[in-house]
């Protein structure tokens, strides 16, 4: 393809793309696609000869994008959004189309030093002290593998350097976490090296936030058993709930023992560049880390993870590891972000966020999260006030959590959650909008996750006409 080419086909993919934009609501939410369907319109074996780009492009319409689930409907209420916006996708074109790979900053100065500027601009956002300093990650799942990973080194150091090498050092760290942290925290103990032997899930409270007294009653346990305490992840936002863990609370038990708090705020802690929200982020500023997705509630294409360390040298001193085709004349006058993570590779994730920042201006964020965080509470109260629903969990985001409940109660719990499990197939069999489940106190339980970039009250009221029309149909 040449550049007159490139041209001519770029210009008429961007006629699609604004095309899709503005007509992905008209579309289903969940393909009815079965399994093995688009596998079997696809030959077995590469092509040997070029083929014209305008074939590729009728492939990618008629079988791609029939086959795809699209996040981006405003009818997207399952699990967090991860969302888009037009400055966004401008942005990831022009990263694409330069292809830089930015693990330092010799490789592009201005992608490192535009991570810097943008990273404390969200830091500001949200209220954290100036003594936290951010890298953008891929993913929550490995800012809270890099935490667990400093954590480890951090204890190893301090905890163990004074007792001399031979002994198993990992095994006697221990992790805590509440029973409703994100699986990425069981995850991250296993590639961290702790085993998940040593990893302590706390009871919570009936908002299902983590309780401090069982923290506190877990912590004292493996200390008089001779275990050291690394690492504390407490979540603003949970998964299934939205529940948020009593950060000053936990910092109290963590501190006397020298454990690394974590704080996993990946869809909640966006809620923090509103000033009337910032209360549930109280405490953050005793965190050693926290991490939250402008992927998810910022309108920023994935991935693009906001990670901010107090302690960069324990951060380094666990990243950090040079070599001699990597270094360069700047090195001890600049930062490379390369060691403030897992990837020697970084993409120039920065860009996309800075796009979104000036286009949107923080008070256009706070403008469209503030109306999310509205909608919620308007479905939440219809939620309320009817008969033959009930709600599960607190509101604090913009997640509610309910289920069907006819009848006075008079259903046994099993055949609540046979019927609320047939409701949600309803609601997502028309194909105009999608929620997801999870289990409350072991009861089946809907998730309305409200924070797509153009969901409106038009489409919470289409959710909430189809429960209620299913509803009677299965009862």
């Amino acid at each position: 393809m040449d550049i007159d080419q490139f041209r001519r086909e770029a210009h008429a993919a961007v006629d699609w793309m604004a095309d899709y934009l503005r007509d992905v609501g008209e579309r289903r939410v969940v393909t009815d696609a079965k399994p093995g369907d688009i596998k079997r319109r696809l030959p077995a074996v590469p092509p040997e000869q070029p083929e014209p780009f305008a074939r590729v492009m009728a492939d990618f319409k008629e079988i791609i994008v029939p086959g795809m689930t699209h996040w981006n409907h405003p009818g997207w209420f399952a699990y967090f959004p991860a969302n888009n916006s037009p400055p966004s996708i401008l942005a990831e074109m022009l990263t694409a189309t330069l292809g830089a790979q930015c693990m330092s900053w010799q490789t592009s100065p201005a992608a490192t030093e535009l991570e810097q500027v943008v990273m404390d601009w969200l830091r500001q956002l949200v209220g954290l002290p100036s003594t936290f300093h951010g890298v953008i990650q891929d993913t929550a799942s490995t800012s809270t593998l890099v935490a667990l990973l400093t954590a480890r080194e951090r204890a190893t150091k301090f905890a163990f350097g004074r007792r001399g090498a031979g002994a198993d050092h990992a095994a006697q760290l221990t992790v805590y976490a509440s029973r409703e942290a994100h699986s990425s925290v069981v995850k991250g103990v296993k590639l961290a090296g702790y085993g998940t032997d040593n990893l302590r899930l706390i009871d919570t409270d009936a908002s299902f936030a983590m309780r401090p007294d069982a923290l506190a009653v877990a912590i004292d346990a493996d200390v008089r058993a001779g275990r050291v305490p690394a690492c504390v992840v407490a979540t603003v936002g949970t998964t299934s709930s939205a529940g948020v863990d009593p950060l000053p609370a936990i910092c109290d038990v963590a501190a006397p023992h020298g454990a690394w708090v974590h704080v996993d705020g990946a869809y909640g802690g966006s809620a923090g560049i509103i000033p009337e929200k910032r209360e549930l982020l109280r405490g953050l500023e005793r965190a050693d880390s926290f991490v939250f997705n402008p992927h998810k509630w910022l309108f920023t294409n994935f991935d693009c993870s906001a990670y901010f360390v107090r302690d960069v040298e324990a951060l380094l001193h666990t990243f950090q590891a040079s070599a001699e085709y990597l270094k360069t004349a700047h090195d001890a006058e600049v930062v490379n972000f390369r060691d403030w993570g897992i990837q020697l590779g970084r993409r120039f994730r920065a860009l996309k966020l800075w796009f979104v920042m000036r286009t949107y201006g923080a008070e256009g964020l706070r403008a469209r999260v503030r109306e999310h965080l509205r909608l919620a509470q308007l479905f939440r109260g219809w939620v309320a006030a009817s008969p033959d629903f009930e709600l599960l969990a607190p509101t604090h985001l913009s997640l509610v959590c309910f289920r069907a409940r006819p009848g006075n109660g008079a259903h046994a719990e099993a055949d609540l959650d046979a019927l609320n499990e047939r409701l949600l197939v309803e609601i997502n069999r028309s194909g105009r909008v999608y929620l997801t489940h999870t289990r409350l106190n072991g009861r089946y339980t809907l998730r309305m996750a409200i924070g797509q970039t153009n969901t409106d009250e038009a489409h919470v009221r289409t959710v909430w006409d189809l429960a209620q029309s299913a509803l009677e149909a299965l009862t």
